[in-house]
Order: structure tokens, then C-alpha cells, then sequence
């Protein structure tokens, strides 16, 4: 497993717990993609450093630390510009890999179908186009490991021009896919079935209640949706016709979960898969109500719907996971009113 250091950096906006949440989740995401957090780093500053994120002191500091412990890789949890990474690199000569690079990983590493490895592809491209150097060449020259998955798998020596075309290329390509899908939902219209799109932080449960929803509604059974205790699980929407006791049909879509700081190279490739939530009737917000950052993660989710324009559609909250909690967490969460409490594994609040 590689062994990475990460790097937080503590500004006046962000606060000591909420930078300790971040680098928690950080890790979590080196993990999700194959590495293992051997140290944190945290530098406190009143602004980012132009030319380095942290600064030039402190890198170096970072780069002994590695060397004394035989790591090669250094995970930042903000962006880096491509002046900055290209700075890094050669002070510190070790693989950067910054927030959205590893997130690109990861989603690169689960993508299952040709639509999910399309929408990969251009957010890759698009984030590789500005980090080619002057003779067409990926910056990092490092191979193998953490943040060489899809297009990063061998030595980009792209011209600018190709990338441009390429990426034009799956702009096409998605372009047909976003029709397809438009036919689809006009079909549900006309059909007049509703339809519930299941929304809310990665890794909430969403799949496991899809598939639990699926066991106890579906009169004819079809694959189960994958489901795992990882962080995006699933990036490919599923749809589910589910029927009630009443006789009524409805339509149940799995939809790929949101996270703190989501990359906007994801928003904007995976637009024609996050337009099935623009479509929904209405929205259920699955919430991980045995994550202690759970609040700060219902705000990321709501502030991610606005952006997409589905902050107007109706909407209930379901806490998910209440068997990891204490009962009397529980309680405190039914104060919440309009809210659904369950948890998707055992059956609980069905």
C-alpha cells in the first residue's frame, strides 16, 4: 500500500475541527484510492502562498520528512494551480497530487460503465490541458500509483491541439448520451410516473437503500446495485421501478453522491448524469446520521443542489444508519421535523 503525507492548511476561514474533518476525509480518500496516510501536515497561514500553497520553508521541511521515511507521495487538501504543483515538484522532487487529482483517481477507478468512463475521461482531460508543459508533457513524470488512473496511466506527450481535440471529442460523445437520457425521462413523463432521486453525501447509503427498497417493492428482482463502505461507490445512476402496496408505480434513481469541495471538472462532465435529479419529482436526501460531521455534510449537499438549479425541488431528509447511533440520538434527531429515520442495512424505521 502506498504510504502518502498529507497537507492541510489552517486559513481564517477555516476553523482547527473543520480542518481536522477535512484531513479526516482526506484520508479516507487516499485510502478509497489504494494509499495509506503515514502523517498529517498543517501549516497555519493567513493566506495560501502563490507560488508554493504552503511555503518554501515548510515544503522543504515536508520533503525531509518523506525522504527520512521513504514516501514518495504528497497529498494537498486544497487545489493546486499548475504554476504551484510544477513549484512543488521541482523544490521537493516527489509526486503532488492535490484534492482534485485524487478524487479524478478514484473516480477513474470506479467507473463501470462506457458513459461513467467517458464523463472520467474529459474531467481527466480537462484537468491535464493547463498542466502540460511547454514541449506537451504531463508534469508529473512520476509513474505508477495514486493519481495515475485513466488518461494518467502513461506519460501524457499530448500536444495542447490533440487534448483540444479529444476532448471535443467525448463532448460529443456525451452529447449523445445526455439525448438518450433526455428520451428516456420524456418516456417516465408521458408514462406519468413519478419519480424520487436518491441524493446526499458519498458514502451515505444511498445504494444500500435503493437495494433494500428494491428486495421489499419490486415484484420481479433485478441485480442488485453495488453498494460498499468506500467513498463513491457509485458513479452511475440506477433506476428502479418500484411498486406499492397500493398498485402505484414509481421510479427510484441511485444518483452519484456529493462531496466537501467537489471537483468542478466532475460537475461539469458528469452534468448529463446529475441532470436525472434536475428531472425528479421530488428528492430524498440521504443523511449519515452516524457521522459526526453530518450537519456540515447536509450544508455541502444543499449547496451543491443550488448550484445545479435543483434547490427548488421538493425535498424530505431520511437519517440513514440510526442502528450505529445511541437511541437517544436518535430522539434528538426526530426534532427535525418531516424527516424519515432508518437505517438501509437492517431494516429499521421500514
Amino acid at each position: 500500500m502506498e504510504k502518502v503525507i498529507t497537507v492541510g492548511i489552517k486559513t481564517k476561514a477555516v476553523n482547527y475541527k473543520q480542518l481536522y474533518n477535512f484531513l479526516d476525509e482526506l484520508g479516507r480518500l487516499v485510502n478509497t484510492a489504494g494509499g495509506e496516510v503515514f502523517s498529517n501536515v498543517i501549516q497555519n497561514r493567513a493566506k495560501f502562498d502563490p507560488a508554493f500553497l504552503i511555503g518554501a520553508g515548510k515544503a522543504r521541511e515536508i520533503s525531509q520528512l518523506a525522504r527520512a521515511n521513504k514516501i514518495r507521495t504528497i497529498v494537498f487538501d486544497e487545489d493546486l494551480t499548475p504554476a504551484q504543483q510544477r513549484n512543488l515538484e521541482e523544490l521537493m522532487e516527489l509526486k503532488i497530487i492535490d484534492r482534485t487529482r485524487l478524487i479524478l483517481d478514484i473516480f477513474a477507478s470506479r467507473a463501470r460503465t462506457s458513459e461513467a468512463g467517458l464523463q472520467i475521461s474529459l474531467a481527466q482531460m480537462n484537468y491535464f490541458l493547463p498542466r502540460l508543459n511547454q514541449k506537451g508533457i504531463w508534469l508529473d513524470n512520476q509513474s505508477g500509483g495514486i493519481g495515475t488512473r485513466g488518461p494518467g496511466e502513461r506519460k501524457l506527450e499530448y500536444d495542447r491541439r490533440y487534448l483540444r481535440d479529444k476532448i471535443s471529442q467525448l463532448k460529443k460523445e456525451l452529447e449523445k448520451v445526455k439525448m438518450h437520457r433526455k428520451v428516456q425521462r420524456i418516456q417516465r413523463k408521458n408514462e406519468g410516473i413519478q419519480t424520487i432521486a436518491l441524493v446526499g453525501y458519498t458514502n451515505s447509503g444511498k445504494s444500500t437503500l435503493l437495494n433494500k427498497l428494491t428486495d421489499l417493492l419490486m415484484k420481479s428482482k433485478e441485480d442488485a446495485v453495488y453498494a460498499d463502505n468506500k467513498l463513491f461507490a457509485t458513479l452511475d445512476p440506477t433506476t428502479r421501478r418500484l411498486i406499492l402496496e397500493s398498485g402505484k408505480e414509481l421510479l427510484i434513481t441511485d444518483t452519484v453522491g456529493f462531496i466537501n469541495k467537489l471537483p468542478h471538472q466532475l460537475v461539469a462532465s458528469f452534468r448529463s448524469t446529475l441532470e436525472e435529479i434536475l428531472e425528479a419529482t421530488c428528492l430524498a436526501h440521504i443523511i449519515d446520521a452516524s457521522n459526526p460531521d453530518h450537519i456540515s455534510q447536509e450544508k455541502v449537499v444543499f449547496d451543491t443542489l443550488k448550484e445545479l438549479g435543483a434547490g427548488e425541488i421538493p425535498m424530505i431528509k431520511v437519517y440513514n444508519k440510526i442502528d450505529l447511533i445511541h437511541p437517544n440520538c436518535v430522539d434528538a434527531l426526530k426534532n427535525d421535523k418531516n424527516s424519515l429515520f432508518i437505517s438501509a442495512k437492517n431494516g429499521a424505521g421500514f
